[in-house]
């Protein structure tokens, strides 16, 4: 079985989880699935303006964050997926300076080797990105990073999703989950364009849900500072909140065995798990049911829940 690579949430939101597990990771590769890697960790800071998707809540010194993914040679993602920006928010000075700083954060990746994923960019540093506008200005003024088209695009044509595959500016595309399950027309795209396909496999979302984009755009207009109401869920199940155990049953969850029996031989290697918004205890278990094999997942759990560092929640 070829590689496959995990996108996994919480650069900044989750630092001190990924302190304690990436020592494990390194150290204890026996406890893991030897056919996974850690394609990147995704994230944005508490009060982004350019942030979208979630609203962030990481308060992780980026500093830290920067010296932590060189030191365990993964690609760090900014999640920039505002849907909303205008003119006058490409000058903001906190997300420049990030952009500065996370672009010239060298892990040493070319093309995939040392364990990063296939085209991680020769940097490593990536971001998750909706607006175009934002794009073409991050493209023109910090030409190091790779990007990755949104999921917050709500594309769930197929037709359309092609057509995002088919842009230049893209190294990956991450789809709507409700086109997860459309594996007869999946299986018609290139080799290069299966690629570029990165699945968003634990969604909880009600999969009949008619205002998903709706839902995006409110976190936009938070994170610029807009005084608006919260989104009103219109999912039958929205006061459970999030549960793994129900996005286990969503018609778009991709499980392990789908990865290992459908989507990896069918030549799908990039997979994101969301949770940026939850808490790292479920973190944690999405890595151990992703990443760890079943006999050692008590050990890595054991190993993190003693690490009296850690405030897991």
């Amino acid at each position: 079985m070829e590689k496959v690579f995990y996108h996994i949430p919480g650069l900044f939101e989750f630092y001190d989880l990924y302190k304690a597990f990436l020592p494990l990771w390194r150290d204890h590769r026996e406890y893991f699935y030897d056919w996974c890697e850690i394609g990147s960790i995704y994230g944005a800071p508490s009060g982004c303006l350019w942030g979208g998707g979630r609203v962030g809540f990481g308060d992780a010194e980026p500093e830290k964050v920067v010296a932590l993914v060189k030191e365990y040679g993964i690609s760090a993602r900014l999640t920039f997926s505002n849907s909303l920006i205008r003119e006058e928010h490409l000058a903001d000075v906190e997300c420049n300076a990030l952009c500065r700083m996370f672009e010239g954060a060298d892990t040493g990746l070319v093309d995939g080797r040392n364990g990063a994923g296939n085209g991680a960019g020769l940097n490593g540093a990536g971001i998750i990105i909706h607006s175009d506008l934002l794009l073409d200005y991050i493209r023109t003024k910090y030409p190091g990073f790779y990007f990755i088209s949104s999921t917050t695009k709500v594309i769930t044509d197929f037709e359309q999703f092609v057509a995002e595959l088919n842009r230049d500016e893209f190294r990956y595309v991450v789809p709507d989950f409700r086109l997860n399950r459309q594996i007869d027309k999946l299986s018609t795209l290139t080799d290069a364009q299966k690629q570029k396909v990165e699945f968003l496999c634990n969604e909880c979302c009600w999969f009949g849900c008619h205002d998903r984009k709706a839902c995006y755009e409110n976190v936009s207009r938070k994170s610029l500072g807009e005084n608006c109401e919260d989104h009103v869920c219109v999912s039958p199940t929205a006061q459970r909140g999030y549960r793994f155990s129900d996005a286990m049953k969503n018609p778009g969850f991709i499980g392990i065995g789908d990865i290992q029996n459908v989507y990896a031989p069918a030549g799908f290697r990039h997979f994101k798990i969301e949770g940026r918004s939850l808490g790292s205890a479920l973190i944690l278990e999405f890595l151990l049911y992703y990443m760890t094999k079943p006999e050692h997942q008590l050990k890595v759990r054991e190993e993190i829940y003693l690490d009296s560092s850690l405030d897991l929640f």
